[in-house]
């Protein structure tokens, strides 16, 4: 019998058991979907973190604030000050850029709004090597930086917060505890890095956060970026000789700072999100097994059926092969 004939052969007996056919499509349509979906989502999830990792620079490190011991108990200290970025700048051979922020929540009005926001004071090079994008407007400069001018750049959300259109934000003030500040640009969305919602800060020069908003040289964290061609261990390593110096630091004793890598955070959660996958894709190919453990009772009661009809092909001169041929067609066809 010709493949043809057979088509058409497991077409009629489709056709004859119209619903059961359908309904054991219908399993097999679910598994192949499920298995899609599943995979699907996993990747979406593990390209969303791979975008994160981008937004966070090129081998960006940050430098935080350690623990003092007191009386025998560590406790949370502010370690970091503009010296320590200074000596960075100056001494570290491995560092392309070094860019140290502080930052609090403070009040910030207009006329008519006023929200408690994240005020993030940071040097201009801040968006270049934290590859922040601007939407409107420009960045502040070095010479905004040296006069302590009053200027700030705010993120994506902040016009919306403040209902107002993003281009009539650009050269309005805004008060920031109580004092103002002309807004010289927006940056582009940025969305969600880390835990923290970017689009909802606003940046100002680093001395003009330090002196006219916080009154402190203390910092939250410096950003340090590895030269192209220097690996990180290498410059983290770099990065820590001159931090104990600068704080004085016995050999052997402590660091009161602590070196990250963030992109190490996002690997840990892109393995998790990875296995998290597998386990996701496990599950849909369940329903796979099963649409396919489906079809193959269908087939079995199918022979059952028509072992009659078996018995005449055989008669006519079919061989085993023939047959067998038969129902494999027709179980593709119903894949």
């Amino acid at each position: 019998m010709l493949f043809g004939e057979m088509l058409a052969v497991a077409l009629q007996s489709i056709r004859a058991n119209l619903f059961r056919g359908f309904l054991t499509m219908l399993g097999i349509i679910i598994g192949v979907a499920s298995v899609i979906t599943m995979v699907a989502l996993g990747t979406g999830a593990q390209r969303a973190i791979d975008a994160q990792i981008d937004a966070l620079g090129a081998s960006v490190l940050t430098v935080r604030s350690g623990a003092r011991m007191h009386s025998g108990v560590g406790r949370a200290a502010a370690t970091l000050t503009t010296d320590d970025a200074d000596a960075l700048a100056a001494d570290a051979r491995l560092l392309s850029e070094v860019v140290p922020e502080t930052a609090q929540m403070l009040q910030t009005k207009t006329a008519s709004e006023n929200h408690n926001l994240r005020i993030v004071g940071t040097t201009p090079n801040f968006a270049r090597v934290n590859s922040y994008d601007l939407e409107l407007g420009e960045m502040y400069t070095n010479a905004d930086e040296s006069a302590r001018r009053r200027v700030a750049v705010v993120g994506h959300g902040i016009p919306a917060k403040f209902e107002m259109a993003p281009d009539t934000m650009i050269g309005r003030d805004i008060y920031i505890a109580g004092t103002a500040f002309e807004v010289i640009g927006i940056f582009a969305e940025k969305g969600t890095t880390g835990w923290r919602n970017v689009d909802e800060q606003i940046w100002v020069p680093l001395a003009t956060a330090q002196v006219r908003l916080f009154g402190s040289k203390n910092l939250e964290v410096i950003g340090a970026q590895v030269a192209r061609g220097v690996s990180v261990e290498a410059a983290i390593v770099d990065i820590e000789r001159i931090m104990r110096r600068e704080h004085k630091i016995l050999p052997g004793a402590k660091n009161d700072f602590s070196i990250g890598d963030p992109a190490q955070f996002f690997n840990v959660r892109q393995a998790a999100t990875q296995v998290f996958a597998y386990l996701l894709a496990s599950i849909a190919s369940i329903s796979l097994i099963v649409g396919g453990i489906g079809i193959m009772n269908i087939m079995l009661v199918t022979v059952t059926e028509r072992t009659r009809e078996i018995g005449i092909r055989k008669a006519l001169g079919a061989t085993r092969i023939n047959i067998l041929m038969q129902f494999l067609i027709e179980a593709m066809v119903l894949c």
